[in-house]
């Protein structure tokens, strides 16, 4: 866990405020290497978002005395140190609670996923969500905040913006430079010069009767970073902004989209999906607070496990076929 300390009078918050009230000098961040439990709390009674009962809540302390709340699943004594969240099947899903700012929640998802390996000379792919030339308001987008997170984090693992590419195209009419504008993706890109970039103006490469951008193959790590949406299989979708446009389309007229996305998700390399959830979308287009992020290498688990957060009727014929038993998830919440 995190905390902000002021440089001068040593008083510490939870939260990234920027600058210390009384000395207006800029506050260091400061995390600790061990989380020592001082009180323990049992909880019997479920909840919608607490469904797998008995589990407990601990208080936690590190090694400067730092204090704050966690929930676990496994029951420890006081005085215990807490091990760290490990996914055991890569497949699984990390679900965690948005609490100040998601650089946090983004940095905690490597810490959990562990084995990626992130080299100053890494070459790093970003596909957003970005369907729309409408305002980060209306989350129908990847918000801008999200993206400039991310980017902040793989900047603290030394990665060179000029080895960072946030890419998108367009499937209908609308230029895909204008939905970067008024998205406010693009500003973010200008602003840590980062490139971005067009893969309907790139290379496409034919695997099998698919046609898929050069790019993802060029590429060390990809990040898949859609904005979630109720009723949809948004994870899931994104990736096919990796086909060619006209190729896509073709697919569609021949196959589902859940056919579509089995032959596509065996050309494509391992991508990590890390799916905003903090502010969506309902069917109807009304914005709605969960304050979540998911992350998973296997985007339809992903939606799925969102789809049984939302509780919705309907499931996309995607995502059908999924049982959420056979779905490990950790962090925040528990099916």
């Amino acid at each position: 866990m995190a905390f902000y300390q002021c440089p001068s009078c040593k008083k510490v918050w939870q939260y990234p405020i920027g600058k210390c009230p009384e000395c207006f000098l800029n506050l260091e961040r400061k995390k600790g290497n061990i989380a020592k439990v001082i009180a323990i709390s049992r909880v019997e009674i479920p909840s919608i978002f607490h469904p797998k009962v008995p589990y407990f809540v601990l208080v936690l302390e590190d090694e400067n005395k730092n204090r704050w709340i966690k929930k676990s699943k496994k029951e420890y004594k006081i005085g215990e140190t807490i091990e760290k969240e490990k996914l055991t099947n890569e497949e699984g899903v990390i679900v965690l609670k948005v609490k100040y700012d998601y650089f946090e929640v983004i940095e905690k998802i490597f810490e959990i996923l562990g084995k990626i390996e992130l080299k100053e000379d890494s070459k790093i792919l970003i596909l957003p969500t970005l369907e729309k030339p409408s305002h980060p308001y209306f989350r129908d987008n990847t918000s801008p905040e999200f993206l400039e997170a991310t980017l902040k984090f793989l900047f603290e693992k030394k990665i060179r913006p000029e080895n960072i590419k946030v890419c998108a195209q367009s499937f209908d009419e609308i230029e895909i430079g204008f939905k970067a504008q008024r998205s406010g993706l693009l500003e973010i890109c200008q602003k840590y010069k980062v490139l971005p970039f067009d893969l309907s103006k790139g290379n496409f490469i034919k695997k099998g009767d698919l046609e898929i951008s050069e790019e993802v193959f060029k590429s060390d790590l990809i990040l898949n970073l859609p904005i979630l949406k109720m009723g949809r299989a948004s994870a899931t979708e994104n990736l096919f902004f990796f086909l060619k446009k006209e190729n896509y389309l073709a697919q569609k007229y021949l196959y589902s989209e859940k056919e579509i996305f089995e032959k596509l998700k065996e050309k494509l390399p391992k991508i990590l999906t890390i799916g905003e959830a903090r502010h969506i979308q309902d069917e109807k287009g009304f914005t709605n607070y969960l304050f979540l992020v998911l992350a998973s290498f296997e985007p339809k688990n992903l939606d799925f496990v969102f789809f049984k957060i939302t509780q919705r009727e309907k499931l996309p014929e995607i995502l059908e076929g999924l049982e959420i038993e056979k779905i490990e998830s950790i962090g925040d919440i528990d099916f």
